[in-house]
Protein backbone atom coordinates (compact mmCIF):
# COMPACT_ATOMS: atom_id res chain seq x y z
CA UNK A 1 0.00 0.00 0.00
CA UNK A 2 1.30 3.74 -0.69
CA UNK A 3 2.72 5.46 2.44
CA UNK A 4 1.07 8.91 2.50
CA UNK A 5 3.79 11.43 3.92
CA UNK A 6 1.42 14.50 5.41
CA UNK A 7 4.53 17.08 5.85
CA UNK A 8 7.54 17.30 5.38
CA UNK A 9 10.10 16.88 8.49
CA UNK A 10 12.34 20.35 9.11
CA UNK A 11 16.10 19.47 8.85
CA UNK A 12 19.01 21.36 9.77
CA UNK A 13 20.94 23.40 7.40
CA UNK A 14 25.06 24.41 7.10
CA UNK A 15 26.12 26.91 5.68
CA UNK A 16 26.81 31.07 6.08
CA UNK A 17 23.59 32.26 6.95
CA UNK A 18 20.10 30.32 7.68
CA UNK A 19 18.34 27.76 4.60
CA UNK A 20 15.30 26.25 4.81
CA UNK A 21 15.23 22.28 4.49
CA UNK A 22 11.91 20.71 4.04
CA UNK A 23 12.65 16.55 4.13
CA UNK A 24 9.63 15.03 2.10
CA UNK A 25 11.03 11.76 2.04
CA UNK A 26 14.15 10.26 3.48
CA UNK A 27 15.99 9.40 6.49
CA UNK A 28 14.48 11.45 8.83
CA UNK A 29 10.82 12.24 7.93
CA UNK A 30 10.42 8.17 6.18
CA UNK A 31 13.12 6.26 7.57
CA UNK A 32 13.85 5.64 4.39
CA UNK A 33 17.85 4.87 3.45
CA UNK A 34 17.27 4.49 -0.36
CA UNK A 35 16.54 8.08 -1.36
CA UNK A 36 15.86 11.43 0.36
CA UNK A 37 13.39 14.23 -1.73
CA UNK A 38 14.24 17.76 0.11
CA UNK A 39 12.80 21.07 -1.14
CA UNK A 40 15.35 23.97 -0.20
CA UNK A 41 14.64 27.93 0.32
CA UNK A 42 18.34 29.30 0.33
CA UNK A 43 18.55 33.05 0.53
CA UNK A 44 20.21 35.44 -1.16
CA UNK A 45 23.89 35.04 0.07
CA UNK A 46 23.85 31.55 1.34
CA UNK A 47 27.16 29.23 0.74
CA UNK A 48 27.88 26.22 2.01
CA UNK A 49 31.52 24.50 3.15
CA UNK A 50 32.44 22.20 -0.12
CA UNK A 51 31.97 18.53 -0.09
CA UNK A 52 32.43 15.02 -1.40
CA UNK A 53 29.50 12.88 -0.79
CA UNK A 54 29.05 9.51 -0.72
CA UNK A 55 25.87 9.75 -2.45
CA UNK A 56 24.39 11.15 -5.99
CA UNK A 57 22.48 14.28 -5.63
CA UNK A 58 20.49 15.92 -8.48
CA UNK A 59 19.42 19.70 -7.66
CA UNK A 60 15.87 20.84 -9.68
CA UNK A 61 15.80 24.33 -9.46
CA UNK A 62 12.20 25.75 -9.07
CA UNK A 63 13.13 29.64 -9.25
CA UNK A 64 16.08 31.65 -8.69
CA UNK A 65 19.95 30.25 -9.23
CA UNK A 66 21.51 28.06 -7.76
CA UNK A 67 25.90 27.80 -8.38
CA UNK A 68 27.76 24.89 -8.27
CA UNK A 69 31.02 25.05 -8.13
CA UNK A 70 33.33 22.15 -9.04
CA UNK A 71 36.74 20.57 -9.64
CA UNK A 72 36.50 21.93 -13.07
CA UNK A 73 34.78 25.10 -12.79
CA UNK A 74 31.20 26.56 -12.11
CA UNK A 75 27.67 25.85 -13.24
CA UNK A 76 24.93 28.16 -12.78
CA UNK A 77 21.58 26.26 -12.58
CA UNK A 78 18.68 28.23 -13.12
CA UNK A 79 14.76 27.87 -12.34
CA UNK A 80 13.90 24.32 -15.01
CA UNK A 81 17.23 23.26 -15.03
CA UNK A 82 19.10 20.42 -13.32
CA UNK A 83 22.66 19.40 -12.28
CA UNK A 84 23.52 15.51 -11.53
CA UNK A 85 26.74 15.34 -9.16
CA UNK A 86 28.01 11.96 -8.58
CA UNK A 87 29.37 10.08 -5.99
CA UNK A 88 32.79 10.60 -4.89
CA UNK A 89 32.57 14.36 -6.96
CA UNK A 90 33.55 17.52 -4.94
CA UNK A 91 30.72 20.17 -5.26
CA UNK A 92 30.28 23.40 -3.13
CA UNK A 93 26.57 25.23 -3.66
CA UNK A 94 25.31 28.78 -3.33
CA UNK A 95 22.93 30.98 -4.01
CA UNK A 96 24.83 34.12 -4.71
CA UNK A 97 21.61 36.16 -6.67
CA UNK A 98 18.80 38.31 -5.36
CA UNK A 99 16.30 36.71 -4.24
CA UNK A 100 18.03 33.40 -3.54
CA UNK A 101 16.43 30.28 -5.00
CA UNK A 102 13.82 27.23 -4.63
CA UNK A 103 14.98 24.09 -5.44
CA UNK A 104 14.44 20.18 -4.85
CA UNK A 105 17.06 17.65 -4.17
CA UNK A 106 16.78 14.41 -4.72
CA UNK A 107 19.88 12.22 -3.00
CA UNK A 108 20.29 8.19 -3.82
CA UNK A 109 21.32 6.47 -1.09
CA UNK A 110 19.71 9.18 1.60
CA UNK A 111 21.50 12.15 2.83
CA UNK A 112 23.00 11.52 6.08
CA UNK A 113 25.63 13.50 7.54
CA UNK A 114 27.96 10.71 7.83
CA UNK A 115 28.37 10.86 4.10
CA UNK A 116 28.19 13.98 2.95
CA UNK A 117 31.91 14.12 3.55
CA UNK A 118 32.06 18.36 3.89
CA UNK A 119 35.35 20.26 3.87
CA UNK A 120 37.05 21.49 7.17
CA UNK A 121 36.18 24.89 7.75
Amino acid sequence: MPRFLEQPSVVKAVGNIPKQIEEFAGRVNSDDPDVSVARMRSPEGWCEPGQRPAFQEITLVLDGMVRVEHEGGVINVRAGQAVVARPGEWVRYSSPEPGGANYIAVCTPAFSQEKVNRDAE
